[in-house]
C-alpha cells in the first residue's frame, strides 16, 4: 500500500485487501518515513478507511487531531501523544483524513539492524499496538529518536541504509522499554522459552491447541512453559493458544467470505460445532452473530451464512482506553 499505493495481495476468498511495501518514492529500499496527511494525500480511494491488512510494520506518533484508529477489533482513541504500532497481519481501520496527523514509518520486517533484540521485536505479533505518552519524557525521547530518523531519510545529499537501520533499532527498543499494557507482564521475563514458545505457536495455531504437543516439540515440561508464558504475558500455555485461535478466527470469520464450516476445518476443528462453542466460549458471542456485527465496515455484503467485515462491537464490548489529559505520564492505551 505505498505502502499504499502498491499492489493487492488479497487472498482468494478474502473480503479484505493485503498489501506489499511498495512505497512510491523511497530512498532506501525497506523503510519509508512519512506523515498521515501525506499518506490519505495519496491514498484517496477510501481504501485506509476500509479494514485491510499490510504485510509490513507501521509505527505512528499522533501529533494533531483527535479519532479513533483500529486495530483487531480494538478501537484505540488517538490524540497528541498517541503512539501506534501495527504489525504484519494485523487488520486495522484509520479515521478519516485530515482528523489526526503525525508522523508514520513503515517499514519491512527484515530492515532494523538485526539483533537478537530487535529480532523478538520485529517477530512478536502479540506486542503493544498502543500508548498515550501525552506530553512526558517518554514522548520526547520518541520524538526526537522519531525526528532524527527523518532527517536521516530526507537528507539532501542521501540518506545512510546502515545508518537508518541502526536508528531504527534504536526507536524500537526505546519503544520496547516503554510501559506494558495493564497487567501484561515483562516479555523479557519468559527468556528463550517463551521466544521459542511464541514462534511455535505461530507455526502450529492452527494444527494443534494442545499444550503437551508444543512442549514436546520444544523439548520442555508443559510446566517449564507455563512459567515462562506466565512470565512474559500473564497467560498459561493454554490461555495462550487459545487466544491466538481465537484472534484468528475473529479475523476470518470478519474479513474473509468463507463459511463458518470452512474456518472451522482451517484452525483444525473437525467439526464446525465444536469450533462454535470454543469461539463462544472465548468471544461471549456465536461466529454468526460476531460476523454479522461487523459487516458494516467494509460495506461487503458476505456469504450466505452471515455477513462478514466488522465495524462494531462484538457481543463482548469494544475495549477504549480511559480519557487521560495530555500531559498525563506515559502509559498503554489497554
Amino acid at each position: 500500500m505505498s505502502a499504499r499505493g502498491g499492489s493487492d495481495t488479497r487472498a482468494p476468498g478474502s473480503a479484505i485487501p493485503g498489501f506489499g511495501f511498495n512505497p512510491p518514492h523511497a530512498p532506501v529500499p525497506g523503510i519509508e518515513v512519512t506523515d498521515l496527511a501525506a499518506l490519505h494525500g495519496r491514498v484517496t480511494d477510501g481504501t485506509l478507511q476500509r479494514v485491510h491488512r499490510a504485510d509490513f510494520h507501521s509505527l505512528t506518533l499522533v501529533t494533531e487531531g483527535s479519532a479513533e484508529h483500529t486495530v483487531d477489533f480494538v478501537s484505540h482513541p488517538c490524540r497528541p501523544g498517541t503512539l501506534l504500532w501495527v504489525r504484519p497481519g494485523q487488520v486495522q481501520r484509520f479515521p478519516a483524513p485530515g482528523r489526526v496527523n503525525g508522523t508514520h514509518v513503515l517499514f519491512t520486517p527484515a530492515f532494523p539492524e538485526p539483533t537478537p533484540a530487535t529480532a523478538h521485536l520485529t517477530d512478536d505479533w502479540s506486542g503493544p499496538v498502543c500508548r498515550q505518552l501525552g506530553t512526558s519524557a517518554d514522548h520526547a525521547t520518541t520524538a526526537a529518536l522519531l525526528s532524527r530518523l527523518n532527517a536521516e531519510y530526507t537528507r539532501p545529499g542521501g540518506s545512510s541504509r546502515d545508518i537508518l537501520r541502526l536508528l531504527l533499532a534504536a526507536l524500537l527498543l526505546h519503544i520496547d522499554r516503554l510501559p506494558h499494557p495493564g497487567t501484561r507482564a515483562d516479555p523479557h521475563t519468559g527468556g528463550e522459552v517463551h521466544a521459542r514458545f511464541r514462534a511455535e505457536l505461530e507455526r502450529s495455531y492452527a494444527t494443534t491447541r494442545r499444550a503437551e504437543d508444543y512442549a514436546d516439540r520444544l523439548g520442555y515440561t508443559v510446566k517449564t512453559l507455563t512459567r515462562a508464558c506466565r512470565a512474559a504475558t500473564g497467560q498459561s500455555v493454554k490461555e495462550a493458544i487459545d487466544a491466538r485461535v481465537a484472534l484468528q478466527a475473529q479475523r476470518l470469520l470478519a474479513h474473509t467470505d468463507e463459511p463458518v464450516a470452512v474456518i472451522a476445518r482451517r484452525l483444525g476443528f473437525s467439526e464446525p460445532t465444536n469450533f462454535g462453542k470454543f469461539f463462544t466460549r472465548h468471544t461471549g458471542t456465536t461466529p454468526g452473530d460476531f460476523r454479522h456485527s461487523q459487516s458494516g465496515a467494509t460495506g461487503h455484503t458476505g456469504h450466505s451464512a452471515a455477513p462478514p467485515p466488522r465495524a462494531a462491537t462484538p457481543v463482548r464490548a469494544k475495549r477504549r482506553d480511559p480519557a487521560s489529559g495530555p500531559d498525563a505520564p506515559a502509559r498503554p492505551c489497554r
